[in-house]
């Protein structure tokens, strides 16, 4: 240990000045400081970022432009001379953590319709508060390969089933619904492909491919569930003939192919077009919902070995270990239909709810985080957007954000 801290003290003497984003309690903006280390790793500023220091802070070269950012977009930064810097190093070696370093700007795309509103999106209002670029592309650029030129992928509240959000008891009269309904009908056809169900097979297979190859996913409410249950249909028809005028598999449910799937094994899907429900992967159901109200839903974050453990230590970085919790089309995830080697990171200790959870695929890696939008709770169609000023502390959003700076990181050899 002396050895250690005796080589720290003589680096660290010779460095230049560094300045420490914190991102604990004394933090002014949470998720601009996101967008600051984004800013950072545009013009190839490498970042430490300090997992469980501070709330996970990010540790860098003292830079005026970067400083000057902060200012501007309120951003709380400190000084940090060569001996409070040995202070933080030898913090790091003796307790529950690590350092990770971040060196690549990570491309980032959204997958969202053309014609969806930006509120309509948790991770599209993050990205955009923080000031972090991304690019949005859709069926047919997913079509054409386009995904290659992304390290992380991000998806909409999509309905990979090609039920149109099973909106269809509430909402199939509405104007909207048929415009969205005729959208995805024309680009199935221009596509090459006779229903939107068997067009939207075709690119959960090529996002799993992307994923096999190396790629980050990042996917929230209906994007979670309905992409593992299109996965598990192969080619039998799992949709109603009031979505595509073909019946509906009668065995649907037995002809699953649950090894097709990331993260969910063993659940029933709900074909009855009345039913506001996918499977029986949700969390409390959307059909039945068990409403606890804004004042009486958490959940927990788990504490993982920072050494041992580094992504799901990066994914769960934040400012508190309990979060508020927050409704969608998909709130959460039952425990019971989860496959055995996911890494759950953040449940509701008292029911079967997990509400954020990651694992492998190939090369790649897969995120699911369940809800609609961490600061409105039971959020409706139609329901204004969220302010995020009004929540530059949100660890909800940070949990988003922590998932944007992932693929920057350096790789380590696991040693679990």
């Amino acid at each position: 240990m002396r050895n250690f801290l005796f080589v720290i003290f003589i680096i660290t003497s010779l460095v230049a000045q560094k300045i420490i984003i914190p991102m604990d309690q004394k933090q002014n903006d949470h998720l601009k400081a996101y967008g600051i280390a984004f800013l950072s790793l545009t013009k190839n500023t490498n970042i430490e970022w300090l997992l469980n220091y501070r709330g996970g802070s990010f540790l860098l070269d003292a830079n005026q432009i970067i400083e000057s950012e902060c200012r501007i977009r309120g951003v709380s930064f400190e000084n940090v001379n060569s001996s409070e810097l040995l202070k933080i190093y030898s913090s790091i070696e003796q307790e529950n953590m690590d350092i990770v370093l971040l060196e690549k700007k990570p491309n980032i795309a959204i997958y969202t319709p053309p014609n969806k509103q930006p509120w309509d999106d948790a991770v599209t209002m993050a990205l955009t508060y923080a000031e972090v670029d991304y690019e949005t592309l859709w069926d047919e650029e997913v079509s054409l390969g386009k995904l290659d030129k992304y390290d992380w992928l991000h998806l909409h509240h999509e309905d990979f089933t090609g039920q149109y959000g099973k909106f269809y008891r509430s909402h199939h009269r509405a104007q909207w619904y048929k415009n969205q309904k005729k959208q995805f009908e024309d680009t199935a056809k221009k596509l090459g492909y006779s229903s939107v169900h068997e067009q939207k097979k075709g690119i959960v297979r090529i996002i799993k491919n992307y994923v096999g190859n190396g790629g980050f996913l990042f996917a929230m409410c209906s994007a979670t569930d309905s992409y593992d249950i299109a996965l598990t249909m192969g080619d039998y028809d799992g949709a109603h003939n009031v979505f595509d005028g073909t019946p509906i598999d009668p065995n649907i449910n037995s002809n699953l192919d649950y090894e097709e799937s990331f993260a969910f094994t063993n659940f029933k899907v709900i074909p009855d077009p009345l039913i506001y429900e996918f499977s029986n992967i949700d969390q409390p159901p959307s059909n039945n919902p068990i409403t606890r109200g804004a004042e009486a839903d958490y959940f927990s974050l788990f504490e993982f070995s920072a050494k041992y453990d580094p992504v799901p230590t990066m994914l769960t970085q934040n400012h508190v270990t309990i979060v508020k919790g927050f409704m969608g089309q998909t709130t959460g995830f039952n425990k019971n239909f989860i496959k055995n080697h996911i890494i759950i990171m953040g449940e509701d200790p008292s029911t079967d709810q997990v509400k954020y959870l990651h694992g492998n695929y190939g090369k790649g890696t897969f995120t699911f985080y369940g809800g609609h939008d961490p600061e409105d709770y039971q959020h409706f169609v139609g329901d204004p957007p969220t302010d995020l000023s009004l929540h530059r502390n949100s660890p909800g959003y940070r949990l988003i954000l922590n998932n944007i700076l992932f693929p920057a990181a350096r790789k380590k050899e696991r040693k679990t």
